[in-house]
């Protein structure tokens, strides 16, 4: 049900230290003008569903099914929400879940801890996020991170995300950093579209001033150039959180930014984490896309364990889950991390989380018919 795909030691005692612990899950919900790109994601067939694709998976995150939700999910251009995994497993576990909004383009329906934060403009800029709100951020990031797992004492927590558009400010993110992360990332396209993401990250780190990069960049000012609101927060909650408990950072090519992220604030800033508390979570299909190379990135940013959920839809009844298994989707929400957690908590096998996952989709059969 997992496999370890990087730093085999390390990633095996993660799994040891947590076998049989019930998770907190906690979502940071951001958004990027960059996801409004035509064709830079496949989460939301339109610009304009994209705006909604975090509203709508945060209102099914806490809900389930509903007859009248306020935001419906969007359509996707191929195959189902992530967040019907991730729905499922917290569901089945009880897991306790938090939202916290970290910038987005409109109002949550459903409650949620409110950073003050804002979208972020198009990385194309170079000025993404005002600098004094990324050093805010990061802030309630390390508030929020002590404070939640404090409530969940001796055990970890599980740090989703959902930013449309996020692969690519996850790379240009890697890209300010030092890490040669051109070819590596995922989508949610079946093809990663890397031209496209490289000719948007340049374009963003030139406007910025930080390319070529002849020096270590303060990771603060990279943030606020080109990343997300995001990654900034889960970075601070990471710091803080590890302190005293353990980390799983949900999710493939984002978390594994937010990884190199956290080394660098750590390094300039002199902040005391422990790194051997934190791994990353995905799902097969983003560790074993062939279109990118997610193993090949935690190799290049080093030490850091990636474990990936060994979930397949291959015999589901459900078409939109089957989508996955030809590179759909992938990943989002959580879903990866989530999957994990059923595993270890209770023993799951990845046809158990099928069957509950195939529960939800039949709840909502009209849309998601077979």
């Amino acid at each position: 049900m997992i496999r370890i795909y990087t730093q085999q030691r390390r990633g095996q005692q993660w799994l040891q230290n947590h076998q049989n612990c019930c998770p907190r899950f906690v979502c940071i919900l951001g958004f990027t003008e960059t996801g409004l790109i035509e064709g830079i994601s496949a989460a939301g067939a339109t610009p304009a569903d994209r705006q909604y694709t975090a509203i709508a998976d945060a209102e099914f995150l806490v809900n389930g099914v509903q007859p009248h939700p306020k935001y419906p999910l969007p359509p996707l251009q191929c195959g189902a929400s992530p967040v019907f995994i991730s729905r499922a497993a917290i569901e089945a576990l009880k897991i306790p879940v938090d939202l916290i909004n970290a910038g987005l383009p409109h109002p949550l329906p459903v409650p949620a801890i409110d950073l003050k934060g804002r979208p972020a403009r198009c990385v194309t800029t170079g000025q993404a996020l005002p600098l004094e709100t990324v050093k805010h951020l990061f802030e309630e990031g390390l508030a929020w991170g002590e404070a939640l797992i404090a409530r969940q004492p001796n055990t970890y927590l599980i740090l989703g995300e959902c930013v449309v558009g996020g692969t690519t400010t996850a790379l240009s993110v890697l890209t300010g950093l030092g890490v040669d992360a051109l070819g590596k990332v995922n989508s949610s396209h079946p093809h990663c579209n890397h031209s496209q993401k490289w000719s948007v990250v340049q374009e963003g780190l030139t406007e910025a001033g930080l390319l070529p990069i002849l020096e270590e960049v303060d990771p603060f000012v990279l943030i606020a150039a080109v990343g997300d609101p995001m990654q900034i927060v889960v970075a601070g909650m990471t710091i803080a959180a590890s302190r005293k408990g353990g980390v799983l950072l949900a999710g493939g090519t984002q978390m594994l930014a937010v990884y190199a992220l956290v080394r660098a604030i750590s390094r300039r800033y002199h902040l005391f984490w422990e790194p051997d508390r934190v791994a990353v979570g995905t799902t097969r299909w983003v560790a074993e896309d062939a279109t990118g190379d997610t193993v090949g990135l935690g190799n290049t940013i080093g030490e850091v364990p990636l474990l990936g959920t060994t979930l397949s839809f291959a015999t589901s009844r459900y078409s939109n889950l089957r989508a996955y298994e030809q590179g759909y989707v992938k990943e989002g929400v959580g879903a990866g991390g989530c999957a994990i957690a059923t595993h270890l908590h209770q023993g799951w096998t990845g046809m158990q989380l099928l069957v509950a996952i195939e529960t939800l989709v039949a709840q909502l059969s009209e849309p998601y018919s077979p």
